[in-house]
């Protein structure tokens, strides 16, 4: 192959570092790789430090775009949303690329594996930070742990993307570093999990309500909500006799309770349609509360505290014309919640395993903390965009040579992928404590 030839698709919140790492790994390589992206003013700014890279303005709905552009790559690396991801990959299936998604895996490109491996291409799904470093630290952990003999019986992992404590200044303890819209609408379907050997399932309304609270040295106690489906990765952790095994999101506590409230005045809601021209935002507040049919002095003063900071009272003007309230929120909360210059968020990421070994019971817990430079240069940017173009280049170099539509719980990707990751300063501390 001469002179490979990388596309990536979006250069939204979660980009900054993945563009950064693809300018000096492609120069340095004599690479080339194009920055894709409907908006063209967003992604020239992105790329304005980054002369090497080549900008390129794309309509993803016009499909001869699309193809023309993908055709000219070797390999696709998409940070567009979930719903994009089939209609990329199967264009890349037809024009014979590699394809590379932080998104969690597409039921619709499932389907493709066996004409995938038939092309000898990967298809590398969920390869941010979570999912994405969650599964590659927990197969390397316990790994480990198999291959000293010990037997897992409890498995949690714990992940959130949070604002670092220094610019941390409103009640929620909360600010936007990607994609706000997946935050609105985060716990929509429920989760399972498994706990005592029991299947547990939990509605959206419970989700937020759920109390498993954990220790995070140096930042203190955070609190926990399952996240989507845990028991689908059981077989793929190879954890079938583990007791307990659940995936969960971390924020501070005071954001779950006070989400919870956003979901009981029905704020979260998007199936709706509301007609917000000329409404403000307290009028969007308190057409909800009447809705819900909640008094008023039935909101504890400290929920009422945080909801006045993000506009219970606020005579601000909704920009929409319509919407649903989980739209009208949004929109209300990424003024509310955006990174001001100077800000810096903040990554946290914590496996619990209890595992027995020679008759004695033992919890290891790994810990990582990656704390962003600014309100551009993120952690989450850096945890979401790394692994996807440390995995470019491996796949690119050969180093990576398995085909077919993967997650990255093969030794084969997380190793090495792991291993560059900790030269970037991406690192777990590890804590065994003896339980009995």
């Amino acid at each position: 192959m001469s002179q490979p030839h990388i596309l990536l698709l979006g250069a939204g919140k979660s980009s900054g570092s993945l563009i950064e790492f693809l300018h000096t790994e492609c120069k340095k390589r004599n690479w080339r790789c194009t920055v894709a992206d409907v908006q063209v003013a967003l992604v020239k700014e992105k790329l304005a430090p980054y002369p090497y890279l080549i900008p390129q303005f794309l309509n993803l709905e016009i499909e001869a775009e699309r193809i023309a552009l993908i055709e000219k790559a070797d390999l696709v690396i998409s940070l567009l949303p979930p719903f994009l991801q089939a209609t990329v990959g199967k264009d890349c299936l037809q024009l014979g690329k590699h394809f590379l998604s932080a998104s969690y895996t597409d039921p619709a490109l499932l389907a493709l594996d066996a004409a995938i491996k038939q092309k000898k291409l990967l298809f590398l799904m969920e390869m941010g930070l979570d999912p994405g470093i969650d599964h590659m630290s927990a197969l390397q952990l316990i790994q480990q742990i198999k291959d000293a003999n010990g037997t897992i019986t409890s498995f949690a992992s714990h992940c959130g993307g949070l604002v670092a404590p220094a610019c941390d200044t409103n009640r929620w303890h909360y600010k936007f570093s990607w994609n706000p819209r997946n935050v609105i609408l985060a716990g929509k379907a429920g989760a399972l999990f498994k706990a005592n050997g029991n299947i547990q399932q939990l509605s959206y309304p419970a989700l937020f309500s759920f109390r498993h609270p954990v220790q995070i040295e140096g930042l203190g106690e955070l609190a926990t909500y399952p996240n989507r489906d845990s028991l689908t990765y059981i077989p793929l952790y190879h954890l079938e006799t583990a007791q307990n095994f659940i995936r969960t999101t971390l924020r501070y506590p005071a954001f779950c309770e006070g989400w919870n409230w956003l979901i009981k005045l029905g704020c979260t809601a998007d199936d709706n349609d509301m007609n917000t021209e000329g409404m403000r935002y307290s009028d969007y507040f308190h057409q909800h509360l009447t809705h819900s049919q909640i008094h008023s002095h039935n909101i504890p003063p400290h929920i009422m505290q945080m909801l006045k900071e993000i506009g219970w009272d606020d005579d601000q003007l909704i920009s929409r014309k319509s919407g649903s309230s989980a739209d009208i929120l949004q929109e209300i909360l990424e003024q509310k919640w955006a990174l001001q210059p100077g800000d810096r968020d903040m990554i946290v990421m914590l496996h619990e395993i209890e595992y027995t070994q020679q008759n004695q019971q033992y919890l290891l817990r790994a810990q990582l903390l990656v704390e962003g430079d600014n309100e551009v240069q993120t952690a989450m940017a850096k945890t979401v965009g790394l692994p996807l173009g440390i995995a470019a280049i491996l796949i690119l170099e050969g180093k990576i040579s398995i085909s077919g539509l993967h997650i990255p719980t093969l030794p084969e990707i997380y190793i090495p992928v792991m291993e560059a990751l900790e030269h970037k300063g991406i690192q777990f501390q590890e804590q065994r404590i003896q339980l009995s």
